[in-house]
């Protein structure tokens, strides 16, 4: 034994508005359900997730640059109203 001790590592995330990298706990996780882009507070969704900061800057370059579909291999564009309000609940005035 050497004595020293191993910090473990931080899984990372990219948001897929701004494209930085952040520690997963940093990044909302976003699952797509019948056509619409769902907050996934727990993380415990079924299926492909994408994270966002938890922002309104973050959310509206992520719908300007269309990456949700993208994320989601989805063909059209996804409501992204429940993510909005969620996001307005959370984000610091």
């Amino acid at each position: 034994m050497s004595g020293r001790t191993h910090a473990r590592a931080c899984p990372e995330r990219t948001c897929v508005g701004c494209r930085e990298r952040a520690a997963k706990g940093d990044l909302l996780r976003i699952v797509m359900i019948e056509g619409a882009c769902v907050p996934d507070l727990r993380g415990r969704l079924p299926g492909r997730g994408a994270s966002v900061h938890p922002t309104l800057v973050c959310l509206d370059l992520a719908v300007r640059r269309r990456a949700f579909p993208r994320a989601f291999k989805s063909p059209g564009p996804l409501d992204t109203a429940e993510l909005r309000r969620c996001i307005e609940q959370i984000e610091p005035q």
